[in-house]
């Protein structure tokens, strides 16, 4: 899994934009190391989508923690972000590797 900071800081439309661009490049960099790289935000959007742009709380971390618990590791990439951190701290205290650079983590 790819956590990251999406909304961290109050993020306008574009900073999100960008946020999740530098997931998704995270996660072609993963696939072509041979992983099948998921990122909670691009499982929650589509939903959050079709509930409503109210029920964001409601799915966003609770999905993405979902998400993680049936994750084998963790990439975490960006900068602050409470929400990818609790998705850090959901795969250490399940005693899964959690790594903070590509280059750390060994091909598939």
């Amino acid at each position: 899994m790819v956590s990251g900071p999406y909304t961290a800081g109050g993020a306008d439309a574009a900073r999100r934009a960008e946020n999740l661009a530098a997931m998704n490049r995270a996660a072609v960099a993963l696939f072509e190391r041979g992983h099948l790289p998921v990122i909670g935000v691009n499982m929650a959007l589509p939903m959050i989508e079709a509930a409503g742009p109210s029920r964001f709380d409601e799915i966003m971390m609770p999905l993405s923690l979902a998400l993680a618990d049936r994750c084998d590791a963790c990439l975490r990439v960006g900068g602050p972000s409470r929400g990818a951190d609790d998705e850090a701290e959901r795969f250490a205290l399940a005693g899964k590797p959690v790594f903070r650079s590509l280059e750390d983590v060994p091909p598939a």
